[in-house]
């Protein structure tokens, strides 16, 4: 995190070291990836109520993901509020409704058709909690002297995976939502100009009708993602 003055290098013995054999890492490795194709995204949520403790858990887990000059450029913004997750319905609805009416493009709506989205965001209310992610363009001091963040879109991407992966690895759902513009989510989540809305997080437990697109189940295979020079 940003310190102000001059902070000097301190190198640390490595803590918790993983002493893992080959077959330990391939054991946890195939772990991990059973743990991580069974995630799906929904839009059906169910109103099942979900403890804080458990969001401000991966919220925190998010916390440890690395970034740039270690500043940690994000912010969080937890709500179970019914009548704030309705004003962010409504403010996001508006957006989607010129998304849809043309704002997008003939291109980007033919992409999105098997996808089923549409201008209605009822998830937006239902799920118990929706968590907006924030990047923190710059940094301000508590005596109001501005300072530099770096790599901020990658480093909140990195943090946004953590969290996404932590949401599931808790048995949750997890939607991700970009209205175009998102700005009206800073007044309403009272963060400062320093911040830009980046996503909507919609969380909870998957309703009892919930479904899946069929497209989503197509996963490019690993000869179209991974190149290996030996």
């Amino acid at each position: 995190m940003y310190h102000e003055g001059q902070i000097s290098y301190e190198p640390l013995p490595l803590p918790d070291r993983a002493e893992m054999t080959d077959s330990e890492m391939r054991a946890a490795a195939e772990a991990f990836f059973d743990l991580m194709k069974r995630r799906h995204t929904v839009r059906e949520f169910s109103d099942r109520a979900v403890p804080e403790e458990i969001i401000a858990r991966c919220v925190e887990t998010a916390g440890r993901a690395p970034s740039g000059a270690n500043h940690q450029p994000w912010h969080f913004v937890a709500i179970s509020d019914p009548a704030m997750k309705g004003e962010i319905r409504r403010a996001a609805e508006a957006e989607e409704e010129k998304f849809y009416a043309g704002g997008a493009g003939d291109e980007w709506l033919k992409a999105l058709e098997p996808i089923g989205t549409g201008v209605s965001k009822p998830h937006l209310e239902i799920a118990p909690w929706l968590i907006v992610i924030f990047a923190q363009r710059y940094g301000v001091t508590k005596e109001g002297t501005r300072y530099k963040n770096y790599y901020v879109p990658e480093s909140v991407g990195i943090a946004t995976g953590f969290l996404i992966a932590a949401l599931h690895n808790a048995g949750l759902s997890a939607l991700t939502h970009t209205p175009n513009p998102m700005r009206f989510l800073n007044g309403l989540c009272d963060r400062p100009e320093s911040e830009k809305p980046v996503m909507i997080l919609a969380v909870g437990h998957p309703a009892a009708e919930a479904t899946v697109p069929a497209v989503a189940k197509l996963k490019k295979p690993l000869d179209e993602i991974l190149t290996v020079r030996r």
